[in-house]
């Protein structure tokens, strides 16, 4: 199975983080989910965010998530393949330069990533989804555009891939998602 690595930070959407974190897990994955200048055993703050009604979405506090692994620890080319939850993290986690360098490694190693949500924030930031059909929620597309990548507007439950790049607008779609980056990874689940 797969050793994948979870960039993390505080106000990532709550299902976002926690979802793909235990069901990639629990069919046998390793997953190390880590934040800027954070250790295994600190945790980042999440956010619940829903669509009720108003223009966009509504955000609520979410859960303490702990994370498993070491920031300072990550060397990017131990991993197979990356995870970039959404929420408001992805604004801040595309400030850190080696947040970035991280997830070019992944693009440019052509290693699977998965992104969801707010995560394309962080993947138009690396330069390198020019040319490539991205999905993201809908107020992330002037960023995806921008970056040279073809925004899909697809509906709020369904997922893209693009080659080793699965994306998705927002959590509804999390059946989508994982079962598209399962089908990337490789993996194969037998009862």
């Amino acid at each position: 199975m797969s050793k994948i690595l979870m960039l993390c930070g505080d106000f990532g959407e709550d299902y976002e983080v926690m979802v793909p974190f235990q069901a990639l897990q629990a069919v046998g994955h390793t997953v190390h989910a880590v934040a800027p200048d954070k250790k295994a055993g600190d945790f980042v703050m999440t956010a619940i965010h829903d669509f009720e009604g108003q223009q966009t979405y509504s955000e609520k506090p979410g859960h303490r998530f702990t994370l498993n692994a070491s920031f300072a620890d990550v060397e990017p080319a131990r991993y197979d393949a990356l995870v970039v939850p959404g929420g408001r993290a992805p604004e801040y986690l595309r400030m850190n330069a080696r947040v970035v360098e991280i997830t070019r490694h992944f693009l440019s190693a052509n290693k699977p990533v998965a992104a969801i949500c707010h995560g394309a924030q962080l993947l138009a930031a690396t330069g390198l989804i020019k040319g490539r059909k991205v999905s993201a929620y809908p107020a992330c597309q002037v960023e995806v555009e921008l970056a040279g990548a073809e925004y899909m507007g697809i509906a709020i439950d369904q997922a893209v891939t693009d080659g080793m790049l699965v994306t998705a607008p927002a959590w509804p779609a999390h059946p989508a998602w994982i079962g598209q980056f399962l089908a990337v990874l490789g993996t194969r689940i037998s009862l």
